[in-house]
């Protein structure tokens, strides 16, 4: 009995020591002065905006929450997610306090496919999910869609081929421009070969580029790459050329 009486004391006396110990843990956190910020952001070696530079920027120019320099206790993650998901190119941003006075920031971007400069006066970048995405001065080295292009047609059409050269990384910087007719077919300017490549929609994209693709190694080195003004391959069974006028 004494034995069993012995082991409920001391496990009595561990119960209060932990709980003890976990709120002068937290309390002495709490009046910790931040010492330091730390910002991760995914997926930055792909071509983005965001990196920890300017997010550190956006953190120190919105009113007072930049957390450096104060209590542990006032700072507020929840404001410092706000403030970098309000930029258009910061998908979701998690923030919270680590041992040592520290805090620590992790930032999903959203990456642009394409820039959109139509006829209608739009200008903006077009993200995976086909989202617009305003440019806001910032400049990045993508492929430009002009032309006939509203914002649905943006993103659905327009998307897609932006996801594909995104996945194929041989025509996402082959390809350097992207027109859009009045009647919606689409037109490709590469950055090698002076031809306009004609696709029409962006339908069957991977037959038509693995159509293409054979033409570039099969006929090219054979007449050369100025031979022919123009490639169709709007029809994914066959590739058909202009001969450039003399």
């Amino acid at each position: 009995m004494k034995t069993v009486l012995l082991k409920l004391f001391m496990l009595l006396l561990l119960t209060v020591y932990l709980v003890y110990a976990f709120v002068h843990y937290r309390n002495a956190e709490d009046t910790a002065t931040c010492e330091g910020i730390d910002i991760e952001v995914a997926d930055s070696t792909h071509a983005g905006f965001i990196s920890s530079a300017e997010a550190d920027r956006i953190l120190r120019a919105s009113g007072g929450i930049y957390p450096v320099g104060k209590s542990m206790s006032d700072v507020s993650c929840r404001a410092i997610e706000e403030a970098l998901v309000g930029n258009p190119f910061v998908e979701e941003a998690v923030c919270f306090k680590t041992s040592g006075g520290r805090v620590r920031v992790v930032l999903k971007q959203r990456l642009p496919l394409l820039r959109v400069m139509a006829d209608n006066g739009d200008d903006y970048y077009l993200d995976e999910e086909g989202t617009v995405m305003e440019s806001m001065g910032y400049v990045a080295n993508l492929a430009v869609a002009t032309g006939h292009i509203d914002r649905e047609f943006s993103a659905t059409e327009l998307a897609r081929i932006g996801r594909f050269l995104r996945a194929n990384p041989f025509w996402d910087d082959q390809i350097e421009q992207i027109y859009v007719g009045e009647n919606r077919n689409i037109n490709l300017v590469p950055r090698v070969g002076d031809q306009v490549i004609h696709i029409g929609t962006a339908d069957s994209l991977g037959k038509k580029f693995r159509n293409l693709m054979a033409f570039y190694k099969k006929v090219m080195p054979e007449v050369g790459w100025n031979k022919y003004s123009e490639i169709d391959v709007t029809h994914p069974d066959q590739v058909v050329c202009v001969k450039r006028k003399k």
